[in-house]
């Protein structure tokens, strides 16, 4: 039981330091807290301080994160499994249960200071390019999960994944893990795998990429709006921002956050339990997650609460440490994850190509193609740095707009493509 407690105090504990490593280094700012998380949460996998299970426990679990008291009492009497098996199975299960609760829990969080109201006035400006760009991610993914879905396992899993990670960011891929029960391994190598495409693509896209996206496509021309392009910078900015979480004024406010965020998820849970069978126990309640933080966004006094969305990615940190931990390096580096990584890359540079194609054909111009692109991979953080890149700052509002919308869609679009999918 002390083992138990001292690992759950290590798991939400530790993002703390995360945080503190990123804030203090830019080498490991520029590496990101969510792959640090992944990274140090390997280390504990393969470090031996987490005792690893029998091979009669391993047959007993058949793919199970964790068996229940009762079984694992029977085969203990049996002898078909140890007395140190009962710990693994403990640890276990705090961990399976630690994944499933904590990311309904900080989704609603990340949605409450999403200003939505805002930033869909703006919608118009590159709106076209927002369109086509979702089109083009469903295309590709549904057809990559016909081409892949003999080699990668549970590819209709991957597929809501991906669409999920394309138009909202981690934050929704891993809500989309919890609604479609997503094995850690797969989750977390189809986020690695994403996360090393990504980093090199971003660096052509600040690099080369205006130059050579310009002369495929058309010129930006202004509408001549006036916008707060200073404000949406510091908004994107502000969203890696930890400082001041407990600052006098704000701690309070923050809890009543966290208390609402618990109660949305209880009235969603319970919902899902009592209108659905319990095999949509899981996509359903993610779904009504997702609509209740969304109306409560819309409330202003739940909005203004400061240090929501970092409060949310704290919560992320903490799932992806946990994540990383239960992962097994065996699986992961199989032979077999080489089909993933097809996918992955065939997923995210198809949906690049096709929606360069879409946008010159419907000649979207090259600065809109840029950062909406930006905004539904990266996530708004990213959005400044590319338009700085692109010396345009008249671009900054459209993306930060494209990256709330895909906030909001991505969990929907993940559960509805990858049951779509799977019913094929």
């Amino acid at each position: 039981m002390i083992k138990i407690v001292l690992l759950v105090l290590f798991y939400f504990t530790f993002p703390l330091a995360i945080i503190y490593l990123c804030r203090r280094w830019s080498l490991f700012r520029r590496c990101g807290s969510i792959l640090l998380a992944y990274a140090f949460g390997l280390l504990l996998s393969v470090s031996g301080i987490l005792p690893g299970g029998s091979e009669g426990y391993m047959l007993a679990l058949h793919g199970d994160p964790s068996l229940p008291g009762p079984q694992m009492e029977s085969l203990l009497a049996s002898g078909a499994i140890t007395e140190d098996d009962l710990t693994v199975n403990a640890i276990a299960s705090a961990q399976d249960l630690l994944t499933t609760v904590i990311v309904p829990v900080a989704f609603p969080l990340l949605l409450f200071s999403l200003n939505i109201r805002r930033w869909l006035k703006h919608a118009k400006t590159g709106f076209l390019s927002m369109v086509l760009a979702l089109i083009s991610v469903i295309i590709i993914i549904a057809t990559g999960y016909l081409i892949f879905s003999d080699i990668v396992p549970d590819s209709w899993k991957v597929a809501g994944m991906l669409v999920s990670v394309y138009t909202g960011g981690t934050a929704n891929m891993a809500s989309l893990s919890v609604a479609l029960d997503v094995d850690p391994s797969l989750f977390l190598m189809t986020n690695t795998y994403d996360i090393i495409i990504g980093a090199i693509t971003i660096i052509f896209f600040i690099t080369a990429g205006p130059k050579v996206f310009r002369a495929i496509l058309p010129p930006f021309r202004s509408s001549g709006e006036s916008v707060d392009t200073r404000q949406a910078v510091a908004e994107a900015e502000s969203f890696d921002d930890f400082s001041g979480m407990f600052k006098k004024g704000r701690l309070l406010p923050l809890l009543k956050a966290f208390g609402i965020s618990l109660l949305i998820v209880a009235i969603s849970v319970g919902l899902a339990v009592l209108l659905f069978p319990p095999e949509a126990l899981n996509p359903v309640a993610i779904l009504l997650i997702t609509t209740l933080a969304i109306a409560g966004s819309l409330m202003p006094w739940l909005n203004r609460i400061e240090k929501t969305f970092q409060l949310g990615m704290y919560f992320i940190l903490v799932f992806s440490l946990v994540v990383a931990s239960m992962a097994n390096l065996g699986v992961i580096f199989n032979i077999g994850f080489l089909g993933l990584f097809s996918y992955v890359l065939y997923a995210y540079f198809g949906s690049l190509f096709l929606h360069l194609l879409l946008s010159k054909i419907f000649r979207v111009n090259a600065d809109d193609y840029l950062i909406t692109t930006t905004s539904f991979i990266y996530s708004p953080p990213f959005v400044p740095i590319v338009a700085a890149a692109l010396k345009n700052k008249d671009v900054i509002v459209t993306g930060i707009t494209v990256g709330v919308v895909g906030y909001i869609i991505g969990n929907y679009m993940g559960v509805g493509l990858a049951y779509f999918l799977k019913g094929m």
